[in-house]
This record gives structure tokens, sequence and C-alpha cells, in this order.
């Protein structure tokens, strides 16, 4: 492990904390930063900007939100991310800034695993084109939008019917992404090395409507009425139009992870999520 891809919010209040301790690491360990933020956001100079290197892993500093936009370096160099936490809950994170030093060593020595989370694919059918969005780590969110009544959403698996209900709207989520809006809604708490999709109604008007898990080989699709709003992990809003159909199904790209110790999934939920907690 040689080259370190560095990804961060340019706006991160810990901005100068996170180039100080980069800056004594890459002296003491003569390691190789390369930036693969924005080319407008101003880095030191012992960051390199070549946009041509390939990093082995990438360290990405900042909350949850963070390493989701982060997620297509993973996939364009192949390279695990290493989720260091300078946001708010972290859970994606998997070190704190003050591990950094020791987990450097680890990773120089080859002393870490490589988690392998699947995604969602999506796309939506509009009369006869087939629009591509972008793939999923956390979740789909379809969304009512600005209308203050509910949308009539019809869910199908594998062309065949599910349930229709009036709603606020729908999410679609990964086992990574269980943890966050879906649980919110209701949703079950899946391992993030499963390959399942969790599909979870957001306030529907018949209470017997409950999220379903449903294989990750199974093909989603969604028709909604009237028109609404579709979220991609947070961002990336796209419209749905009366007659139009969303598909969800694992994507054939997976992201990767670092995990570093022998922290488990459970002890990551007792101590973030305050699971079991009296």
């Amino acid at each position: 492990m040689k080259k370190f891809g560095i990804f961060l919010n340019p706006h991160n209040a810990e901005k100068e904390k996170i180039f100080n301790l980069l800056k004594d690491l890459h002296f003491k360990y003569h390691l190789n930063l390369i930036s693969l933020c924005k080319k407008d956001v101003i880095l030191p100079d012992f960051i390199s900007k070549n946009c041509d290197a390939s990093p082995d892993i990438i360290l990405v500093f900042g909350g949850d939100g963070t390493i989701l936009r982060a997620k297509s370096f993973s996939i364009k160099y192949n390279a695990p991310m290493l989720g260091i936490n300078t946001g708010n809950l972290g859970f994606l994170s998997e070190i704190a800034p003050d591990e950094l030093g020791k987990s450097i060593e680890y990773l120089l020595n080859g002393k870490y695993k490589v988690q392998s989370r699947m995604m969602l694919k999506v796309y939506v059918k509009r009369d006869k084109e087939k629009i591509p969005l972008d793939d999923a780590l956390n979740d789909v969110v379809i969304y009512k939008g600005v209308t203050p009544k509910l949308i009539d959403i019809s869910l199908y698996s594998n062309g065949r019917s599910v349930v229709e209900t009036r709603c606020d709207g729908l999410i679609l989520s990964t086992p990574t992404g269980s943890t966050a809006y879906s649980l919110s809604a209701g949703g079950p708490i899946l391992s993030p090395i499963m390959d399942a999709i969790v599909a979870a109604p957001l306030n529907p008007h018949v209470l017997t409507v409950r999220p379903m898990v449903f294989s990750s080989k199974d093909v989603l699709s969604v028709k909604v009425n009237p028109q609404s709003l579709i979220q991609i992990d947070g961002q990336n809003s796209f419209e749905l139009k009366n007659g139009d159909k969303l598909f969800a199904t694992a994507s054939e790209k997976r992201v990767n992870f670092v995990k570093l110790g022998n922290r488990t999934f459970f002890q990551i939920l007792r101590k973030k999520l305050h699971m079991g907690k009296k």
C-alpha cells in the first residue's frame, strides 16, 4: 500500500486540523497523498494534485454524507475507503482522527480486512426510453415532494404485484442503508455484508403496510401517481412523471470498506445507536 487518496468536504470545520495531521503522517511515514477533491479546492503542497495517479486506498474525512459522495472514487479506482469521522454520528466511519496514526501503521503492514458492500442499480423507464440513474450505496427515496397530499404507490417484485398503498413515499434500501433513513421509517436492521433490499413505506395510510425485505436478485419496480421526486443517497434529485416506472436491483458494482481491528457491526450499533441501553 503506497498511495493514499484524500477526500474531504472543503467546508469541513476541522479542515486545518486534518491538514496538520496529514502533514505529520506524510513526513513520518513518507506517504504518497493524492487529492480527490475538486480542482478549485486549495490544498497543502504535500498533497499531490496528480489526477492520473490511482490511489490504493481512500481516506475519507467527514461524516456519512461525505463517505456517500466518495463512493464514486472508490468504484473508479477499485480502492477501498477508510472513513475518519469528523462529522456527527459517523456510522459508516471506521475510526476517529486521533486513531489515524496507528491505523496508517496497520495499513502499511497489511493488517486490515476489506469488507464488500452491495449497491442498488437504479433506472427509470419513461415510455420506451430507459434512463439510468446513479447507483445507491444507502438508499433510493421516492418522495411526494411539494404536494401536500399522499401519493399512490404500486410496488412490484419481478413484475408481480406486491402492494398498492397511499403514503408520503417509499425507501428502497441496501443493508448498508438499513441503519439510515429506512430505520427511521421503521425498517429492520440488516448486517451490512448481506445482499438484500428493504422496501420501507413512508407514513402509509393503512397501518398494515409494513417494511419488507427482498432478495437482492429480485427486480423491484415502482409506479407512482401523481409525479414525485427521487433522491439517491440523499442527493441527485430526479423527477418521476406520471406513467414512469422506477426499477431497482442489486448492482454489479460494489463498494469496499477497510476494516481495522475486531470491532463488530453490533458493537457499533450499541455504541452509536445506543441499541439495548436502558
